[in-house]
């Protein structure tokens, strides 16, 4: 969730640089955007691998409950990265 707020900051941040004329206020918002997108989709892209390997686990050893557990991991990673 803090990546989110941070992409919000940065969002800001650049609208604000590009209102005032600011141009370096312009780039760190944009960077500080970036910085914190990439980190969230890094985050989601591990919580999908995760997920995948525990309900790739789960089937192959008939434990529903890992099944499941892999299948909320997966689809919190696949929410993680699209944003």
């Amino acid at each position: 969730m803090t990546e989110r707020i941070d992409e919000i900051k940065g969002n800001v941040k650049k609208g604000v640089g590009k209102l005032t004329g600011d141009r370096e206020m312009e780039a760190e918002g944009e960077a500080e955007r970036d910085t914190a997108k990439a980190r969230r989709e890094v985050k989601g892209t591990g919580n999908q691998i995760k997920g995948s390997v525990e309900e790739g686990l789960g089937k192959v050893t008939g434990d529903d409950e890992t099944r499941a557990r892999g299948t909320a991991d997966r689809i919190k990673g696949d929410t993680q990265r699209t944003g």
